[in-house]
């Protein structure tokens, strides 16, 4: 019965979970109703949710952002960071905190937008759009590019520690899973990400930018998860925790955002990185507006100042990312245009899948299943826990009927006493 009452526990977790898209219709009238809300506030403040190390702070000489906006606008920037995009999504959910301005992947703006939970951009109070390339206007993400402009864009590489790692034998993720007993190797601590690499390296590899996944490509890659955690390779999943792990040389080697890596090896000459051969996820980071908005018109005028070409290239340089606004290359150096941890070749880009909104079901499967992955359980499956289920419920069935036995034997016993 515990373990029935767990797996019913667990199908109520998962099940609650579950956020079902709201209608079109009723998206977009909500949309306009919270955005006139969203408008009435004159307080001069602006709350960004935004990625750790992804704007620049001004203390490499460059221009601090937020102070350089602060004092253009007169507007006071509250700015918290988040890790991962599943981290934001829980927050924006189930709190009550309030932003005006989020920076989520693409394949979260797409769930955000399809839930509602995105306010319509006024590009009236976003001129300098117009900057903005326009391949980077719309995504399958935002179709009618009405609710998110891009921010940045990159991709995932490796990186390796050249005192560890022979950098000549090292080729794609698979190399991730050939550190038997070292435990050397970071990964990705958000599911999507350490998911996609486990399902290129399964074997038949399984597509990481499908929009909907099978229970058993989600069982076939978290039980990859579990193996590099079983034969030693896996030293821990991190996120912004990688840093330190790898240039103070404490681990070997990782899957990490390129331009990470690219600032990773300007602080420590031992590291060097790989184009993973498989190919990788292709992503755009966007400015959004989300629907517990209270400063609209202040989360445009931000906006707005990030798709300045000056400021776009300060951030840019210092975040080792691809801008999406075009004039901003212009005044960027040669050493950023020319880097291919930044500007990829169009050869191993054609390579590149990307995210896109899976159905329901798929995220939540995917999110229980991750969390089994990082404590090295392998993934039952809805299928073997019913098998479960039904061996309990046949071996209790099995324990009555002999119990019956015995006692109709010792009742027939005491009959013929009689």
């Amino acid at each position: 019965m515990k373990k029935l009452m767990c797996f019913l526990t667990v199908v109520l977790i998962v099940l609650s979970s579950v956020s079902f898209s709201a209608g079109a219709d009723t998206a977009d009238r909500e949309s306009s109703d919270k955005a006139a809300a969203a408008n009435d506030s004159d307080e001069k403040v602006v709350n960004v949710y935004n990625w750790g190390e992804y704007i620049a702070p001004g203390d490499d000489g460059g221009i601090n952002v937020i102070a350089e906006f602060e004092k253009q606008t007169g507007i006071k920037v509250n700015y918290t960071n988040f890790e991962t995009n599943e981290e934001m999504y829980n927050v924006l959910v189930n709190s009550n905190s309030s932003y005006d301005v989020i920076v989520p992947s693409d394949y979260m703006v797409s769930r955000l937008r399809e839930e509602g939970r995105l306010l319509k951009i006024d590009f009236n109070n976003v001129p300098n759009f117009k900057n903005v390339d326009e391949r980077f206007r719309k995504g399958e993400y935002d179709p009618t590019g009405e609710y998110s402009v891009a921010f940045t864009w990159g991709f995932v590489a490796m990186v390796y520690n050249t005192t560890m790692v022979d950098g000549e034998e090292l080729s794609g993720f698979r190399d991730l899973w050939e550190r038997r007993g070292q435990h050397d190797v970071v990964m990705f601590n958000n599911s999507r990400d350490a998911m996609a690499i486990a399902m290129q390296v399964c074997d038949p590899p399984i597509d990481p930018g499908s929009k909907n996944f099978s229970e058993e490509d989600i069982e076939r890659a978290t039980d990859k998860l579990v193996e590099l955690k079983e034969n030693g390779s896996l030293n821990r999943y991190v996120m912004d925790q990688v840093f330190a792990e790898m240039e103070g040389d404490h681990s070997a080697m990782a899957a990490y955002y390129a331009g990470d890596i690219a600032t990773m090896m300007d602080n420590n000459e031992n590291l060097d990185y790989v184009l993973p051969e498989e190919g990788s996820n292709l992503f755009v980071d966007a400015l959004c507006i989300p629907d517990c908005c209270k400063h609209k018109k202040n989360a445009e005028a931000f906006i707005n100042f990030m798709c300045d070409p000056e400021i776009a290239a300060a951030n840019a340089e210092y975040i080792y990312y691809g801008t999406p606004v075009k004039a901003a290359l212009e005044l960027m150096d040669e050493e950023y245009i020319e880097n291919e941890l930044i500007n990829p070749p169009e050869e191993y880009r054609d390579k590149c899948y990307t995210f896109t909104n899976m159905d329901d079901k798929s995220y939540a499967l995917m999110q229980e299943n991750f969390i089994k992955a990082c404590t090295g359980k392998a993934n039952i499956g809805a299928k073997s826990a019913v098998l479960v289920i039904l061996g309990i419920v046949v071996l209790i069935t099995i324990v009555l009927i002999i119990l019956d036995i015995r006692r109709a034997i010792k009742n027939r016993g005491r009959i013929n006493k009689l």
